[in-house]
């Protein structure tokens, strides 16, 4: 019989550092539950556990080995993104915002049409939580401009010295990847060591993303929600992008 549990609200999670997976044929579940709660949300991203689901589905929370992690020094700037950054940066009709609408990003991220993927596990209630949290200060968005409508962008969320990609999209080329390298700048500015990618992919693969055994990776992410002293600010525009160049 299956180990995981179901989680009430004022539930807390087992430590994946600490605990091995409840289920061994289902490698990296940790726990289900029947909504996301904000508080939860946090506490689960401090343990480098994450809700992915459907709608037809209970919330999943998962921990998977190996974990796919940017460091944000070995971001793969390709010759082609950084013409499109040139081009960017000298585009007086094109720019990047920063928390200036995160309920239409996470919206952007949700309806976007991916390769090899039928509907979206970013639910109502996803976006709900993580707006939540956003008003909260934890969850940051970066949208693409131009000419006043938004071609790309990506949401995430930071704790400490810890950030965690969630989505991106693109509605031109490149343009997931200007947001995707703004971050990734921005934390290489405020001594952030890695960023969460969750998943392995090919697109994150060949933006210099690899996969890290999920001990080392607990080990470095409690190191880093830790440093609770750093003061980070979150304003910063396209200029941002010349790190790159």
């Amino acid at each position: 019989m299956s180990q995981i549990c179901w989680l009430g609200p004022q539930d807390s999670f087992s430590n994946p550092l600490l605990t091995p997976d409840p289920d061994q044929s289902v490698p990296g579940l940790i726990a289900v539950s029947e909504r996301i709660y904000p508080n939860q949300l946090l506490q689960a991203y401090k343990l480098g556990i994450f809700p992915w689901y459907s709608d037809e589905q209970p919330v999943l929370w998962w921990s998977p080995n190996p974990r796919m992690v940017l460091k944000p020094n070995e971001f793969h700037c390709s010759d082609s993104l950084q013409k499109s950054i040139r081009h960017f940066c000298k585009d007086s009709q094109s720019e990047l915002l920063v928390d200036a609408d995160f309920g239409a990003v996470i919206r952007a991220c949700a309806t976007s049409i991916r390769k090899d993927q039928d509907g979206t596990w970013i639910t109502h209630e996803i976006m709900d939580a993580y707006s939540t949290i956003h008003e909260q200060g934890y969850a940051h968005s970066i949208a693409v401009m131009e000419n006043g409508a938004m071609i790309g962008g990506l949401y995430c969320v930071a704790i400490g010295a810890m950030v965690y990609g969630e989505s991106m999209f693109s509605r031109k080329p490149n343009t997931s990847k200007l947001a995707l390298a703004a971050l990734s700048a921005w934390c290489i500015q405020n001594q952030v060591a890695m960023i969460d990618c969750q998943q392995e992919t090919s697109h994150l693969r060949s933006m210099g993303a690899k996969p890290m055994p999920r001990l080392d990776f607990l080990r470095q992410l409690q190191a880093s929600v830790n440093q609770s002293n750093i003061v980070k600010s979150w304003k910063f525009d396209k200029q941002i992008l010349t790190h790159w160049l």
